[in-house]
């Protein structure tokens, strides 16, 4: 059973039609990437399968729940198993790195405060940071407020990451290190990862996939494409490719 599934999909902003009848499914440990331009509806998807927003029509199951029906009590729990990284980091600034990564922790749990510590630091040094917890997200370059923006997403363990354009602003060289680092904690942690990046983005996100031809689609319907080492779908207007890990 996939660990997200989407069903006739529609969402709607003050009459102008974004998501039209999307069908998708996610199965466990898939990395998962969004591609497509600016406005194309990728993050509009991403804040459906977190819950954030209700659709116009339609069903998103997560780990077996309708989550655009549930109750508030269940879309809690549900929240508790993804964890997110938006596009621009967003960093509490009043707070450290630490107490950033800290704050899920202590909001969510019952752990100790030197268990909390003991996390943070695992978290941290997994994302190349232990040695700047005690900075402020003003005093960290771009490419490691990102890191730090990861390190919080994945403080509770979750089942699902979801990035939103993570290499936003980066340049190439410390987005392709992202990138490594992204696909790194989804082999040691096996999680499900969604990733959504604009087309410029893709050469450097997307280092294992080969071109693919693609076929005429609707908006409607998922199809698939196949290479030796990569897998894309078109959906929509966006493509939704699997990168080889």
């Amino acid at each position: 059973m996939p660990i997200i599934s989407v069903r006739d999909l529609v969402v709607e902003y003050d009459g102008r039609r974004v998501l039209n009848g999307l069908n998708l499914d996610i199965e466990h440990g898939e990395t998962m990437v969004l591609l497509g331009g600016s406005g194309c509806g990728k993050s509009t998807l991403l804040r459906q399968i977190i819950g954030l927003e209700r659709p116009k029509s339609g069903s998103i199951h997560v780990n077996g729940t309708d989550i655009t029906c549930c109750s508030k009590s269940e879309l809690r729990k549900m929240h508790r198993s993804i964890g997110v990284a938006f596009q621009s980091a967003a960093l509490f600034n009043s707070l450290s790195v630490e107490d950033n990564v800290a704050l899920p922790l202590r909001e969510h749990t019952r752990l100790a405060p030197s268990i909390i510590e003991l996390v943070v630091w695992f978290k941290l040094a997994a994302v190349g940071l232990s040695d700047h917890g005690k900075l402020l997200p003003q005093e960290l370059s771009g490419g490691m407020k990102k890191r730090a923006a990861v390190a919080r997403a994945i403080a509770l363990g979750p089942e699902i990451l979801v990035l939103d354009e993570p290499s936003a602003g980066l340049d190439p060289i410390v987005a392709a290190e992202l990138d490594e680092l992204i696909l790194l904690l989804k082999q040691t942690l096996g999680m499900t990862v969604i990733v959504a990046l604009t087309n410029s983005q893709a050469r450097f996100a997307l280092p294992t996939a080969s071109p693919c031809s693609i076929r005429a689609h609707s908006a409607q319907s998922v199809q698939k494409t196949k290479s030796k080492r990569a897998r894309i779908r078109v959906c929509g207007s966006f493509w939704i490719g699997f990168p080889k890990t």
